[in-house]
């Protein structure tokens, strides 16, 4: 049973080890395809399940992968590309067009072109920013706010405690699995590949860093992604950086779910959402013990039972 967590009530809670992570799962229900034009980007969604509208942000290809097929009796899964994972257009662009609100408004777009009506929305890693300022801007069109494994800023403090993290904690065999990463896909070899694939491959040989079991491969899940550094790396580099989560959250009503993932050597520790949570108004916070940067793929059953619990007990 889950608790609601007020403004100075905040408790963690761990989660238990699956002795596997899973195969990759296909729903057995329909799958609704198809392209929502804005602008000169063509963004590509992919529907699955029944319940409540849930629109999860980020990379139409990557994303159903990640979330297991449990959540399609309970959720209406809208797998929705922003910008960063979509082809460019054949036209030059300026970075007006990557904007955080451009970002968002492409959501409300979809939104409203799916015609969800009110939705639960969820953001991994810095889609929870897309997610969280969607909440603020669009309250009255979000039921339910779920991020996972995102810090509370990306600033210079984030980077360095991040990097302390992995410094003071990160044992020696997920620092030599790294290290023999890098020798066998080294820059030389990155640097012959697209920026697409150079992404792609730089996030698999960095694997040790995300995921609870420094030896797990993820190349199978990004397969038939496409990545647009340009926009990857504006947002990534230039927006989240400058972005203060803390504006506006006195006025967001909106329960929020926050997971995070014990060995995720991509943040800092937990302990850096002590002093934002006070000023949430209603945040639950979760911590999966072994898990690292997607707890979805590495504890399904427990994060699945943990979120669908607190959507019913915050319905």
């Amino acid at each position: 049973m889950f608790v609601a967590i007020g403004l100075l009530n905040c408790t963690y809670s761990f989660t238990k080890p699956l002795a596997k992570y899973p195969q990759l799962i296909t729903a057995q229900n329909d799958i609704d395809t198809g392209t929502i034009v804005s602008g000169k980007f063509r963004l590509h969604y992919q529907i699955q399940g029944t319940g409540i509208p849930t629109i999860v942000v980020g990379n139409s290809t990557y994303y159903p992968r990640i979330f297991s097929s449990e959540l399609y009796s309970k959720l209406r899964l809208v797998f929705l590309d922003h910008r960063g994972f979509v082809r460019p257009p054949s036209v030059k662009v300026d970075t007006s067009a990557f904007a955080l609100d451009t970002l968002i408004n492409d959501i409300e777009l979809a939104r409203k072109f799916l015609k969800l009506g009110r939705v639960a929305i969820i953001g991994h890693s810095g889609h929870a920013y897309m997610a969280l300022e969607y909440a603020k801007k669009y309250p009255k069109n979000v039921s339910h706010l779920i991020m996972i494994s995102a810090p509370p800023d990306m600033g210079k403090a984030y980077s360095t405690s991040s990097a302390q993290k992995w410094r003071d904690s990160a044992s020696t065999e997920r620092k030599a699995i790294v290290k023999i990463n890098y020798q066998k896909y080294p820059d030389s070899l990155l640097a012959k590949l697209t920026s697409s694939e150079r992404y792609i491959l730089n996030n698999v040989r960095n694997s040790p860093r995300y995921w609870y079991d420094p030896n797990f491969d993820p190349s199978p899940l990004w397969k038939g992604s496409f990545v647009n550094t340009n926009v990857m790396n504006y947002v990534w580099g230039k927006v989240f950086p400058r972005l203060d989560i803390k504006v506006g959250l006195e006025k967001l009503n909106i329960p929020v779910f926050l997971g995070l993932g014990l060995y995720d050597y991509a943040l800092p520790p937990p302990s850096v959402w002590d002093p934002i949570k006070p000023m949430f108004k209603n945040l639950t916070i979760r911590i999966f013990k072994y898990s690292g940067h997607t707890p979805p793929y590495e504890e399904p059953v427990l994060f699945n039972k943990e979120l669908l619990s607190w959507i019913e007990n915050h319905h």
